[in-house]
């Protein structure tokens, strides 16, 4: 049998890391390419490849709330204000409790947790793909990730890498029904980024399932209830209640703190991200952005690229469901990517929102685990240089990435 056709116990704790080793050390050595690109590209361009990494666009929100706490504000002339109550508070305490234990400045501590963070994140992606499909299909589940166009973002002092390890590895301890575990990594999860509802979602769908395959038939009528015995996963009821009531805490706290400080009630939250000119409209912002591309020759060929690009993602996850991947992924993937795609503002990143919806690139590492490894290497290779080249040009570009 293959990797891909043996089911994959659970490793021993003191074989993990040296199983996903490979891994994490191919995933290194893509994030140093994209590393030294940037800083060649920013050096022929009078930039500092530091300053892209750590003090533009949201690291530097994420570095005012670890400095001055919450309160900061921009007022546009518009009259919007774009607050840091938006930013979620995960990163930033990391950022400060790094530079309070350390001698760097809050934003090298932020650039240090990204880095962390995106091993680990790395590590979980590996973790979930070698236990659903098998050790190969891990290892080109984490390059592919690596490799992605916006893989740069990956080594930012952004939250993206910080969420994606806590929802990886939360989505890990459900499959293996360490459900504590789930529920206190989703409910940090949910302090990193307000998608954190996916990682509750995820667990939360497959607890219920679990209950509900507790669940004797009206026909068995010999069944009798015993609440303290372990589910088949070796966890028993009340552990998976306990996961579910801790998941949604840290997303939950937060918002109704931010509604309490605002003054808006449950939902202030929301009135803090319209102001940012974001929203949940279903997509019609996006189709309609899109849509303005083809009003002329030269942004039509943009429009075509997006256009593309969301076909693939829905390709990608109809691929998941045909695959039978666990409910608990296709969950997860399926709330990240509409949140991504129906989301009515700032456009420009939703290619980085996708980020942590890993479980759309299991099908292409299961593809590319099938090859033999000089072919996967040099697919893998070409499409690293490419990333790194296009991660420097883009965040040397004027846009937020």
């Amino acid at each position: 049998m293959t990797d891909l056709e043996t089911p994959v116990a659970t490793p021993p704790r003191t074989g993990a890391l040296r199983r996903a080793a490979p891994a994490l050390l191919g995933y290194a050595a893509v994030r140093a390419l994209g590393l030294i690109t940037l800083a060649v590209w920013s050096a022929a361009n009078g930039k500092s490849a530091h300053t892209l990494l750590t003090a533009r666009w949201d690291s530097l929100w994420y570095t005012r709330v670890a400095e001055l706490g919450y309160g900061y504000e921009v007022r546009l002339p518009n009259g919007d204000v774009h607050s840091n109550l938006a930013f979620f508070p995960l990163l930033p305490w990391l950022e400060r409790l790094v530079s309070a234990l350390t001698p760097l400045s809050y934003a090298d501590a932020g650039l240090l947790v990204g880095t962390l963070a995106s091993l680990a994140a790395a590590w979980g992606i590996f973790a979930v793909a070698d236990h659903v499909y098998g050790r190969r299909a891990g290892v080109c589940a984490v390059l592919v990730w690596a490799v992605l166009p916006i893989g740069i973002v990956q080594s930012m002092a952004y939250s993206e890498s910080l969420f994606t390890a806590l929802a990886a590895w939360s989505l890990y301890a459900v499959l293996t029904g360490r459900w504590l575990t789930a529920g206190t990594l989703a409910a940090l999860a949910g302090l990193t980024r307000p998608v954190g509802a996916a990682v509750v979602a995820a667990l939360w769908v497959a607890a219920i399932t679990s209950f509900v395959r507790d669940t004797p038939t009206q026909r068995d009528t010999s069944y009798v209830p015993n609440r303290s015995a372990p589910h088949p996963d070796g966890a028993p009821a009340w552990r998976r209640a306990l996961g579910m009531l801790l998941a949604p805490l840290g997303a939950a706290g937060y918002v109704l703190w931010v509604g309490h400080r605002t003054g808006g009630g449950p939902l202030g939250y929301l009135d803090v991200q319209a102001q940012w000119g974001n929203g949940f409209d279903g997509g019609y912002a996006f189709a309609r952005f899109v849509g303005d591309k083809f009003t002329s020759f030269p942004s039509a060929l943009a429009g075509l690229g997006l256009v593309v690009g969301v076909v693939l993602v829905v390709w990608l996850y109809v691929t998941c469901l045909r695959q039978g991947q666990p409910l608990p992924l296709l969950v997860y993937a399926g709330i990240v990517t509409a949140l991504a795609l129906c989301a009515s503002g700032y456009f420009g990143s939703k290619p980085r929102l996708l980020l942590p919806a890993f479980p759309l690139l299991l099908p292409l590492a299961v593809a590319l685990s099938r090859l033999r490894t000089p072919r996967s290497a040099l697919v893998l290779g070409g499409v690293a240089v490419a990333s790194a080249a296009y991660g420097a040009f883009w965040l040397n570009g004027t846009g937020p990435p």
